[in-house]
């Protein structure tokens, strides 16, 4: 199996306490280093990809912000979404890393890939950078199965404990492409209804309370995104593997194991025949280091052995 990731990733740094920090990255790193993957570096995002998911006055605009060698951090928004020195290179190698595991399992070179990657992307909307995220990475490796491998579906299975807006905004707009969230509501980004469906019907959404546990989310992937996927019977399927929803997370209020983001592969797998075991994971959110660190284990376990 490929494990795609970058140091520049982890030179992307944000403010002291901030929770979208470099060690989220190195935890992650850690935890996988006597597993027998196939590494590989994360390429640059070429700009045909970028364009496919955001505008081109939005990824000029971005590079027209970050950052240069001793100019400082730039806040994008309220407090959440920084950029540094190295930020550029870090959220062109994310997106680029998730091209990259398309291609591979695209070319046969692998069934399943994992993209350790940083800043992540999921609340990143088309002309919106948000959420801690720049570029939308799973929504630029969806959207490049489509159009640079020919794919007629290609589904996108959201286990942050947030929602993804930015994925979900995309896929408003590409009936090609089926996008499933379970996510804690109400919380940011405050989207994410179950009455969220899109104009074509390819956007199924199970929120979930605070304080929902492993028993409660498993019966919301089992009872309603599981059969929307397996419907929609994608040739690929692309997971945001966020791990916040674990029990010790610090941002929010539900209660997974690491064992749940294992079933997650395997339930995943079964309920889409027509994608030939083929899953690209990329990394979402987790900010308990060693909640992420245990959990990001256990999903890549799964995605070896399923």
């Amino acid at each position: 199996m490929l494990l795609i990731t970058h140091e520049a990733m982890i030179a992307h740094e944000t403010p002291p306490h901030h929770p979208e920090r470099p060690a989220r990255l190195t935890a992650v790193l850690n935890a996988l280093a006597d597993l027998d993957l196939l590494r590989e570096d994360a390429p640059m995002a070429q700009r045909e990809a970028l364009l496919r998911v955001h505008p081109q006055a939005f990824v000029d605009a971005m590079d027209s912000v970050f950052p240069g060698a001793g100019e400082g951090m730039v806040a994008l928004d309220s407090g959440d979404t920084f950029l540094s020195e190295r930020s550029r290179e870090a959220a062109y190698r994310a997106a680029g890393a998730v091209a990259a595991a398309v291609d591979a399992v695209m070319e046969g070179r692998t069934r399943r890939a994992f993209c350790a990657v940083r800043p992540p992307g999921h609340h990143a909307e088309p002309a919106q950078p948000m959420g801690f995220c720049i570029f939308n990475n799973v929504a630029v490796g969806a959207l490049h199965a489509l159009d640079a491998h020919g794919l007629a579906r290609v589904a996108v299975i959201d286990l942050d404990l947030h929602h993804g807006n930015g994925t979900q905004a995309v896929a408003m707009k590409e009936p090609r492409l089926f996008f499933g969230s379970t996510h804690q509501r109400p919380l940011y980004p405050g989207t994410g209804a179950a009455h969220e469906e899109g104009p074509h019907g390819n956007l199924v959404n199970a929120p979930l309370p605070p304080g929902a546990g492993s028993a409660q989310w498993r019966a919301a992937m089992r009872e309603t995104v599981l059969p929307a996927l397996s419907g929609f019977a994608p040739e690929l399927v692309l997971i945001s593997a966020g791990f916040d929803a674990h029990h010790n997370d610090p941002l929010a209020d539900m209660r997974l194991d690491a064992d749940d983001f294992a079933w997650a592969v395997e339930a995943i797998s079964a309920a889409a025949p027509t994608a030939h075991g083929r899953i690209v994971s990329t990394l979402e959110g987790g900010y308990d280091l060693a909640a992420l660190a245990a959990s990001a284990r256990a999903h890549v376990l799964a995605l070896m052995a399923a």
